[in-house]
């Protein structure tokens, strides 16, 4: 008897995320580090974490790695709570975290090694020495390596168990420029190998560079997320930076624009032009006016907002931290 085919019309359902936070809150005495965050990672992709001093980045990552407890919310990785079920969810998951990880007295090749016992099909050990440049450290205990190397044999114990979900915390932190970028490229193949990422850093071309999704935290709340491109789009158009004599007339230069623009005067003699749509003809119209003026206009650009403009936004201009 033929089978009789069957055509299904409904879409296919989105993957469950690899992290899911739902009004995650947590508290240190009376310290709201984590207040209502919401995180989701998508499962094969690096999601790229980003916040001031004190936004709950380290905490976020704490509760995602089963190292601390929420006070209340949701919290999901890889389908299992990583808090009530260790023992499997840490199986599936690298962490590389900023403080501790290693003993001090354990040499490259001994950390790895032994992180490696502890999963089915890990990498080769000396393959990843090979890769992240550790061969030369020998004998070295971890104690005595620089701050990069330290950081490099922290990134080999979290990758070697080949874990479906990384967790990293600040990996090039320390590194020098050509090992970074060695790294960034070992991120990037474990992502398109199906390895899902959350990547925390302080670093802005680190996170545009490598980073599918990016989610920025502030005072334990999520303030602002989507890809580079959605968060550095202007929904006021370009900007047109140009400098000039200091203390311009700046009410007497938008009147001879159209309606819409604001001027500002960042530091003496820097103007940013912001607000409309910045076209040649608006561009015309500004150095029209500065020749009236007798005024000397430079250095003309018409950019868009980069991703560290959009963290001074969204969190009020505090620092990049950790």
């Amino acid at each position: 008897m033929a089978l009789r085919s069957r055509t299904y019309t409904g879409s296919v359902p989105a993957p469950e995320p690899a992290i899911s936070l739902r009004g995650v809150t947590k508290s240190f005495g009376a310290t709201r580090a984590l207040d209502g965050l919401d995180l989701t990672v998508a499962s094969g992709r690096i999601t790229g974490l980003l916040g001031p001093n004190g936004a709950g980045k380290t905490t976020a990552i704490e509760i995602c790695a089963g190292l601390q407890h929420a006070d209340a919310g949701e919290v999901a990785v890889l389908g299992r709570d990583p808090w009530r079920q260790k023992a499997s969810s840490r199986a599936a998951v690298g962490i590389m975290l900023q403080r501790g990880g290693v003993w001090a007295g354990a040499t490259a090749e001994q950390a790895i090694t032994h992180v490696a016992r502890f999963y089915a099909e890990p990498w080769e050990p000396r393959e990843l020495i090979d890769r992240l440049g550790l061969g030369s450290l020998g004998r070295t205990p971890f104690r005595r390596m620089s701050g990069g190397e330290q950081q490099r044999v922290k990134l080999a114990c979290a990758m070697v168990g080949r874990p479906r979900l990384l967790i990293l915390d600040e990996p090039t932190a320390g590194l020098d420029p050509a090992t970074r970028r060695d790294v960034w490229v070992l991120i990037d193949k474990l992502r398109q190998s199906g390895t899902t990422i959350l990547l925390s850093t302080h670093a802005m071309e680190e996170a545009e560079q490598l980073s599918d999704h990016l989610v920025i935290i502030h005072k334990g709340a999520c303030v602002a997320s989507g890809t580079a491109a959605d968060l550095t789009a202007d929904p006021d158009g370009q900007t047109l930076r140009f400098r000039a004599a200091a203390h311009l007339d700046r009410a007497a230069l938008l009147r001879a624009l159209p309606a819409g623009f604001a001027l500002e005067e960042d530091q003496p003699g820097s103007y940013r032009l912001s607000g409309a749509q910045i076209d040649p003809a608006t561009v015309a119209a500004v150095t029209a006016w500065c020749a009236q003026h007798g005024v000397m206009a430079s250095e003309l650009s018409v950019q868009q907002r980069n991703l560290e403009q959009v963290f001074l936004d969204v969190t009020a201009g505090e620092e990049v931290a950790r």
